[in-house]
């Protein structure tokens, strides 16, 4: 039983926590937004936004100045940082799962510093997903200083992703549900809370700042006859699908770049090739693009401007991410979705002359209908869309298109475009913690090292003898190099024994070995040996080293594998919900590396168990 000390310690600590880092994100967001201005100050002439900033510098400038920015911080992000490529939502999830919230204290700084010089330089790229991992970089960072346990680790990496996008949009319930909806898929009913508390601080810190400004100049929206639901249906499928084209685009660029081995830190300036030549067109399909959107939003866009917008930036933010740079997809998704939308508006004006519909009304509902498209997180997309409006009347249209948006991308392709960019990674987030344990545990610190190898020349009368005076089952058989060659177990050798032309002359463990053999590195992790195993019915594999298949380190035992995995989700059990302890190794230098956060086995488990 707790005490009562206890207890109070444990529901006034996070709630405390979750302020501090509520206002440290909300000030860090403030940061990136001025970082962003001041450094569109340096590359641009004087004007009135970033488009007019952009087209009154010379062609050349506008051309080169994104391909300049990838040629500098191509270096930083193949070698510093390589957490801070792409949104960075993706490597905010992937910390939850596999690292217990560990982010190193540079992605805070690196982020901020990238991102904004990559959207100063024109590149089309958002800010919410920066944001999104410079919140939870500073979460996880406080928790670090002060040695915190790996629960409030995590609960900080949430708490400081829900006030970075709350902060951004003044949006306390678009970041709650952000946080809820795409980075926890085991969320405690108690840490809601805290999320709510640090959303709705990091929005009262920039109301401070920016007081009277809105990020949308949202138009009045009214549903003129219940007929026109059928319309923003449609709108969802079509959305569904071209959210669909969006991740073809910017993983297809980043397979292509992979397969024509152009070095990492040269991709983003091949991908601000595109953008500078695609940004002398159509620069409206540059930056964050709060501009166009809010043009869009005004219905100041014919059908062909719309389609060539939709195009532009298809091609350009495809063309930024898929070729690493730092930068989110949030905003892009909403200017794609309010393109997409201002087409389906303006058709459906052609095609119904006489109906009062507004180009303006489906962009508004393409920006939803799109978010959750890509990111599977449609309760987000309409609640972001809601807090912008406060308009009840937009629900229903939302849900109506948002539901078969994310049905459509779920039934073609089944994840969202920041789980994608993890599988592309070889990891594999899942819905729930389960698998993600097994998956941070490595089959080295769980294997047999203590075996007995038989020769492949070995005679069967001296083979017999070897197993029946051994402990072992199962044995593996190696040539005179001492390379693998097959294994032998007990089955192998009673078949022998029980043929009756069997004459014992002649038999050597080659003849009875089986050499079609299933292994694993020992680098693997145990979801993957998991796997291995439930496919065929292996009491034990053999364990090679990472560099040479045929040099045996070990084996790892099905037996060995479940205890792991029992003892593991038994120690996170007993735990208390919130730890004053350090879980994490000392360095001089303050920096926690992901890689030394790994998971210390029960010391019976290291050896042979059974």
């Amino acid at each position: 039983m707790k005490s009562s000390k206890q207890n109070l310690i444990d529901s006034v600590v996070p709630l405390l926590l979750a302020l501090v880092i509520g206002g440290l994100a909300g000030l860090g967001a403030v940061f990136f937004r001025w970082l962003i201005g001041f450094e569109i100050g340096l590359f641009w002439p004087d004007g009135g936004g970033f488009i007019d900033q952009y087209q009154q510098a010379p062609w050349f400038l506008r051309f080169g100045a994104p391909v300049l920015a990838g040629l500098i911080l191509g270096p930083l992000l193949a070698t510093v940082a390589p957490e801070i490529k792409g949104p960075g939502v993706p490597e905010v999830m992937a910390s939850l799962a596999l690292r217990d919230g560990i982010i190193r204290h540079r992605v805070t700084v690196a982020k901020s510093f990238a991102t904004a010089t990559f959207i100063a330089a024109g590149c089309s790229v958002g800010r919410e997903g920066p944001i999104v991992q410079i919140g939870s970089s500073i979460g996880s960072s406080l928790t670090q200083l002060f040695r915190l346990g790996p629960d409030y680790r995590r609960l900080a990496v949430a708490c400081g992703a829900a006030a970075g996008i709350a902060a951004t949009f003044q949006a306390p319930m678009a970041g709650t549900l952000f946080a809820v909806e795409i980075l926890l898929f085991d969320l405690e009913v108690a840490s809601l809370s805290n999320i709510v508390v640090a959303a709705v601080t990091g929005t009262v810190i920039s109301k401070l700042f920016w007081s009277n400004e809105t990020v949308f100049q949202i138009p009045f929206f009214t549903l003129h006859h219940p007929g026109e639901l059928l319309l923003y249906f449609a709108l969802g499928l079509a959305a569904g699908l071209f959210s669909l084209l969006f991740m073809a685009c910017v993983f297809g660029l980043t397979r292509l770049l992979q397969q024509l081995r152009v070095p990492d830190w040269l991709t983003p300036a091949v991908g601000g090739l595109v953008v500078g030549a695609v940004g002398l067109v159509r620069p409206e399909a540059l930056g964050v693009g709060y501009e166009t959107i809010n043009n869009l939003l005004h219905g100041n866009a014919v059908l062909t401007t719309a389609l060539l917008l939709l195009v532009a930036k298809l091609i350009t933010t495809s063309a930024c991410v898929g070729s690493g740079m730092s930068g989110g997809i949030f905003a892009p998704s909403l200017f794609l979705g309010a393109a997409l939308g201002s087409i389906f508006g303006c058709l459906a004006g052609i095609i119904w002359p006489d109906t009062p519909l507004s180009p303006a009304h489906y962009a508004l509902v393409g920006m939803g209908a799109v978010v959750a498209g890509t990111t599977l997180a449609p309760i987000t997309a309409i609640l972001t869309i809601f807090d912008l409006t406060y308009n009840y009347e937009i629900v229903l249209p939302l849900m109506t298109a948002c539901i078969p948006s994310i049905i459509m991308v779920r039934l073609l392709h089944g994840y969202s475009i920041y789980e994608t960019k993890l599988l592309m990674q070889g990891i594999r987030i899942v819905r729930g913690h389960d698998a993600n344990r097994m998956r941070e545990m490595k089959v080295k610190d769980f294997i047999c090292r203590d075996f007995e190898p038989i020769r492949k020349h070995t005679p069967f009368h001296d083979l017999a003898g070897q197993v029946l005076s051994s402990s072992f089952p199962h044995f593996m058989v190696l040539d005179e190099k001492d390379r693998l060659v097959g294994v032998l177990t007990l089955r192998d050798i009673r078949a022998q024994l029980a043929d009756p032309e069997y004459d014992g002359e002649n038999v050597t463990a080659e003849d009875l070995m089986e050499k079609e053999m299933v292994t694993v590195r020992e680098d693997q992790n145990l979801e993957e040996a998991f796997h291995l195993f439930s496919r065929r019915s292996f009491s034990f594999l053999p364990v090679v080293a990472v560099n040479d298949p045929t040099h045996v380190v070990g084996c790892l035992k099905k037996d060995d594998l479940i205890t792991a995995y029992n003892q593991h989700v038994l120690r996170e059990q007993v735990q208390p919900s919130a730890r004053w302890i350090c879980t994490l190794p000392e360095k001089d230098s303050g920096e926690t590396d992901p890689k030394s956060a790994k998971t210390t086995p029960p010391s019976h488990l290291k050896g042979d168990s059974t």
